[in-house]
């Protein structure tokens, strides 16, 4: 974090584009401040293409001075929306503005990178430089809201900035900094937001039990935020997450998957499920995850605490796709969390063996589309892929702990295709055992395994694989109509591929369905 002095704030803003929302609110006669995380994330360091401007009328007497905008503004609406109008205008051709008077929020997006004009010529964005990406800035007149017992859509009013800073979720956003002319990059900053900034601290402007009740969701958000940036979320904030946990109930499964997909995409996402965990909001919204908590012992013998387990698996996994586009990274990531997810439904005392968790990557394989579904989780090649490497988790564990055979390694390129380097990521990831030895021992053995991968994919070309005779040609050869006789033929060569047995050649795999047909007629 850097502590930045007027004049600092005031450089930090200069740009075209807060320039040209200065000329426009003088010109209206109104009060804009950038608001919110841009603002935050100014002293954080950190960059963002997000931009909130809060938009207010000032006193009577700057209303009387401009007369003519006040009229403009009764025929044109909210103010946020016809403040985002007149910056549009500014801004020109290169921008595009949506207007939603129902709410009173406008939001102007504007590419932040050269744009050709005519004749292939670049010209220079509205940022100044040539930073790439677009630019989003949202409009809203300054308000006060008023909430409903349940639903989290307030009723709205006109408000001052006060007001409006009263209704942020936390202090740190609740920062304002002026972009009128005269009072350029002035920070406003009624609840010490800096101050929480500079302590890594997140707390509420006013009471955290009203602020969560209100609207629930900054539950989700108070966690997240914590996570992102590695805050301390204050104590009497903390106890409220505790006493409001229940209204948790009232936001969409969407907007609460969207919440925890920012928490899982921290450098740190343990923090997050720690927390959620912590106030008793994890075995609402995630109780398949609060069910591996725990541990059991029976005549001495104890199992790991399966959910501590879980997030040193998702820690290891996020320290390994930091580098990584986010979309691919997220669900590595949740392959992570639900790996181990089927271990309560297949938990076994064995009087031998002590506890046990048969068959855990299957059953979790099974749970994965429910979990989805329930939690508005998309419904697609994403959850196959969670899917597939949840079921596939155990396999190169299970090669590493025995002997690796080359027939072993075949079956896994052939099952894991395309997704066998996020197989053997999360594997090594799944590696925690707290004895040095036996860790030791299966690294040692998880290197021969990718180190056959890599020799047998060279070779036989498994990944993927399309085998060289296909049922069609298996029904034409035989005289057979569709059937299981088919299926039967055409696992019985694709096992053979696989043991090694015989090489994915079509004169090689004709010769022995031949071999297998007249056997099978034999039988």
């Amino acid at each position: 974090m850097k502590l930045l002095t007027d004049e600092e704030l005031k450089q930090a803003l200069d740009k075209h584009i807060f320039h040209l929302i200065s000329e426009a609110a003088d010109e209206l006669g109104l009060e804009c401040y950038v608001i919110g995380g841009y603002v935050r994330d100014l002293f954080l360091e950190r960059p963002s293409n997000d931009i909130d401007v809060v938009v207010v009328k000032k006193g009577e007497a700057g209303v009387q001075e401009c007369r003519s905008a006040d009229e403009r503004l009764q025929e044109r609406g909210p103010i946020g929306c016809m403040m985002a109008e007149a910056v549009k205008r500014k801004l020109g051709k290169g921008a595009h503005l949506s207007v939603f008077k129902n709410f009173g929020t406008a939001q102007i997006k504007v590419r932040t990178s050269p744009a050709p004009s005519q004749g292939g010529v670049y010209k220079s964005s509205p940022l100044g430089g040539d930073e790439r990406g677009v630019l989003e800035i949202e409009f809203v007149g300054a308000r006060k809201e008023s909430y409903s017992h349940d639903s989290r859509k307030p009723v709205v009013e006109d408000g001052t900035l006060e007001d409006d800073q009263n209704r942020r979720d936390f202090t740190i956003n609740a920062m304002a900094l002026c972009l009128n002319k005269d009072r350029f990059g002035e920070l406003v900053d009624p609840f010490d937001g800096l101050y929480d900034l500079e302590d890594g601290i997140i707390a509420t402007p006013l009471d955290p039990d009203i602020t969560f009740s209100d609207d629930p969701l900054r539950m989700m958000r108070c966690i997240r935020f914590a996570t992102q940036l590695n805050f301390y979320i204050e104590d009497e904030t903390f106890d409220a997450l505790e006493r409001n946990k229940e209204r948790i109930k009232i936001i969409s499964g969407e907007r609460i998957a969207e919440e925890l997909n920012k928490i899982i995409l921290s450098p740190i996402p343990s923090k997050g499920f720690i927390d959620l965990e912590r106030c008793g909001l994890l075995e609402i919204i995630f109780p398949e995850l609060y069910a591996l908590q725990g541990i059991e012992s029976r005549n001495g013998r104890a199992h790991k605490d399966n959910f501590y387990h879980t997030l040193e698996v998702l820690d290891n996994v996020a320290k390994n796709t930091r580098e990584r586009d986010s979309e691919k990274a997220l669900w590595l990531r949740w392959a992570a969390i639900l790996h181990d997810i089927g271990k309560p439904k297949s938990k076994k005392w064995d009087n031998t063996l002590g506890w046990t968790f048969h068959n855990h990557n299957y059953i979790g394989e099974k749970m994965v589309p429910q979990i989805f579904r329930r939690m508005k989780l998309p419904m697609n090649e994403k959850m196959k892929y969670v899917e597939k490497l949840v079921g596939l988790h155990m396999r190169p564990i299970a090669i590493a702990d025995d002997e690796v055979t080359d027939s072993a390694v075949r079956r896994l390129l052939f099952e894991a295709g395309d997704d066998i380097d996020d197989l053997m990521l999360l594997c090594n990831a799944d590696i925690t055992s707290k004895n040095e030895e036996r860790k030791r021992q299966f690294r040692q053995n998880f290197a021969l395994v990718k180190e056959k991968l890599i020799a047998i994919e060279e070779k036989d070309r498994i990944r993927n694989m399309k085998f060289a005779v296909d049922g069609e040609e298996i029904m034409q050869m035989f005289g057979l109509q569709p059937s299981r006789e088919v299926g039967i033929l055409k696992d019985a060569m694709k096992e053979a591929i696989l043991d090694g047995i015989i090489p994915n050649e079509h004169e090689a795999c004709v010769e022995f369905l031949k071999e297998t047909y007249l056997a099978n007629k034999k039988e």
